[in-house]
């Protein structure tokens, strides 16, 4: 039978680009800033303007990559062109690890935002039960499966967050403009080099924004035009990331308020920041709605980041550099649950560790390792690909040989390799933590490419469908109508072979129930005598199905006739009362008669083939419905086929 075939619609658009962007982009600083003023004390503003840098070079970079190689998969992808699998791993299973981190942090931040509304939220055990039930839910979101329109509430979300930051940096501006000098700086301290240059690295969180929308890259139509905006605005979102660490700086220098977000408002520093505004009653507001809508916020990073997750996932396996059984897709849902579900264990294990600031360090070395491979894979492929389309390129680019190196890419390459080292050098316990998690990532690609017969560097693929978990459906009593007509065989046929992949000689295999509805008419009563003709045709049609049915190894023929005036409704009845777990049922011959349903002609699709008896069984009956088609009176018609169904259509089944 022929292949329907199908058309695929990418009309996501550059707003969900957007939207998964800005998700992690502005919720990062609802948890950040703390640890961020932390190390960089007075030199905050100045670390988020350099992290806010860091962010446009990325974003530029994966733009580009994006449209050259619209696949999932972000960083990973880009090494697989420009490079080869080892390093397309190795950037993948890097920015892995920062996806499940940043779903922890988030998520145990969410509790503290809460604790403005109900202060127990922050204190054990309630704050660990906030992060398992935000981590949970996400987890049953994904599996679930996220639509298309769920985007626009994040787009929504994204725009009321920065509307909401906005705000705290105009209200700041104004009602702390005076303080608003070298002051500030001198009473909130110096920092050390080392811890400068840590705080710039962890800055940059929200970078893993851009990897996450980078997954949907595949499912976008590419307009140079809407992704030079999506550069912009995410530039305009750093200059208000930059505005709130001026105002935090300014909003209590005597006090020292970013001692105080390093210190107990680490976890929620944003309200640590709008409680320096005056006067009260608008520290009061802002407060309210920055726990609120930071809530919503992070949670909604924490699904983001999943969203990550499932696609990296998803590409990793699909390319052969994790386990198929890791990137097995749910029955019904078709989702990566088993990722989704080691994702969530992975940060509900971390979210218990609650050590931000090693967590954040582990982060830096994985996040500044994805993204020094990005920049370099954009470089590459100008050489490798020169004629490839691009809706978008990275600008300011100098020629070499011939071909045009952009500068940005060659500047974040060099910062992202810098800071990487750094964190090698400078913080002990990312470094080992990375390291580590770096060894078992290659130990395991290895061995599973060795087993696998593969080389380490060669591109090898699974196909989509070797993903896909196949429901067990067992047949272990099945309901099949006879009418007395030739199509009876290819009815109780398409039962037996469904039957007996289930069947077992010996011990009481399935069982296939023929019935023969008689229909009564309304002229009589229901119990009234049926004639000796209708009687000795439906023991023939019976008789029939059972010689038919148990010609296949281990199945019964049970056969009954029962009374109705209505076939579907007594077919219905008949599954309800014997608890079947399948119907066959034969659909009626096309009609040739034109002039629409009302007439008795051709009507849409779905009466083409089913007439009013199996659209009732259809929809009514309380188990699956199995269909056989019947053949078209140019390929033999009913009752020229074999028993096998021989020039009979496929059998289609449905629930």
């Amino acid at each position: 039978m022929a292949q329907a075939r199908g058309r695929i619609v990418r009309g996501l658009g550059a707003p969900a680009l957007f939207a998964v962007a800005m998700s992690s982009v502005g919720a990062s600083v609802y948890f950040v800033l703390g640890p961020v003023a932390g190390d960089a004390l007075g030199l905050t503003p100045a670390v988020f303007l350099v992290a806010g840098a860091f962010l446009v070079l990325a974003t530029m970079t994966y733009v580009e990559g994006s449209s050259v190689h619209p696949e999932r998969g972000g960083a990973a992808t880009f090494a697989r062109y420009a490079f080869d699998e080892l390093w397309s791993f190795v950037a993948g299973w890097a920015i892995l690890l920062d996806f499940v981190i940043v779903m922890a942090v988030a998520a145990v931040s969410i509790a503290h935002y809460l604790a403005l509304f109900w202060p127990p939220a922050a204190q054990p055990p309630f704050d660990d039960l906030i992060a398992v039930a935000a981590i949970g839910w996400v987890a049953w979101v994904n599996v679930r499966g996220i639509t298309a329109n769920r985007l626009g509430m994040v787009k929504r979300l994204a725009v009321l967050n920065l509307v909401l930051l906005s705000a705290v940096v105009v209200s700041g501006l104004v009602t702390l403009g005076p303080t608003l000098s070298l002051a500030p700086l001198d009473a909130a301290g110096t920092p050390s080099w080392e811890d400068l240059v840590f705080a710039a690295v962890v800055a940059t969180v929200a970078v893993t924004g851009i990897e996450a929308a980078s997954g949907l890259a595949g499912e976008i139509r590419p307009r140079g035009r809407e992704l030079r905006r999506v550069v912009v605005v995410i530039g305009l979102a750093v200059v208000v990331l930059v505005g709130v660490a001026v105002v935090a700086l300014a909003a209590a220098p005597d006090a020292g308020v970013l001692g105080t977000l390093a210190g107990a408002d680490v976890r929620a520093p944003m309200l640590g920041v709008v409680a320096g505004l005056e006067p009260p009653w608008l520290a009061g507001t802002l407060a309210t709605l920055v726990a609120f809508v930071g809530a919503l916020v992070l949670l909604q990073a924490v699904n983001t980041n999943m969203l990550g997750v499932s696609r990296l996932g998803y590409s990793l396996t699909t390319n052969r550099q994790i386990p198929t059984a890791l990137g097995r897709l749910h029955a019904t849902r078709s989702t990566p649950w088993i990722l989704i579900a080691s994702a969530s264990a992975l940060a509900l294990a971390l979210s218990v560790l609650a050590d931000l600031e090693l967590l954040l360090g582990m982060f830096a070395f994985g996040s500044m390792l994805a993204f020094t491979l990005a920049h370099l894979s954009v470089i590459v492929l100008r050489f490798r690909e020169p004629d490839a389309p691009r809706a978008y390129r990275v600008p300011l680019s100098v020629t070499v040989r011939g071909t045009p190196v952009p500068l940005p890419a060659v500047l974040g390459a060099l910062l992202s390799f810098a800071a990487w080292v750094s964190v090698l050098a400078l913080h002990e316990g990312a470094r080992y933590a990375g390291l580590v998690w770096m060894a078992v990532g290659l130990v395991l690609y290895v061995a599973y490419r060795r087993r696998q017969g593969e080389s380490l560097t060669r591109r090898v693929s699974v196909p989509a469908s070797a993903l896909r978990e196949h429901a067990a459906v067992e047949y272990g009593s099945i309901l099949v109508p006879v009418f007395g007509r030739p199509l009876d065989d290819d009815i109780v046929g398409t039962a037996g072979r469904l039957a007996a992949e289930d069947g077992q000689e010996g011990e009481g295999g399935p069982m296939i129930e023929a019935l023969y509805v008689i229909e009564m008419p309304m002229s009589l009563p229901i119990d009234a005598r049926v004639s000796d003709d209708q009687v000795a045709v439906a023991k023939r049609a019976l008789a029939r199905a059972k010689e038919v049915g148990e010609e296949y190894e281990g199945v019964e023929v049970a056969t009954v006739m029962v009374r109705g005036r209505s076939p579907g409704a007594t077919i219905v009845s008949e599954a309800r009362r014997r608890g079947v777990e399948a119907i066959v049922l034969a659909a009626e011959e096309p009609t040739r008669v034109r002039g629409g349903t009302r007439l008795g002609g051709r009507g849409g699709p779905s009466d083409r083939f089913i007439g009013e008896m199996t659209k009732y069984v259809v929809e009514k009956a309380p188990c699956r419905v199995v269909l056989t088609a019947p053949a078209r009176e140019e390929d033999g018609g009913p009752g020229k086929g074999d028993a096998r169904g021989n020039g009979r259509a496929p059998a289609a089944a449905g629930e």
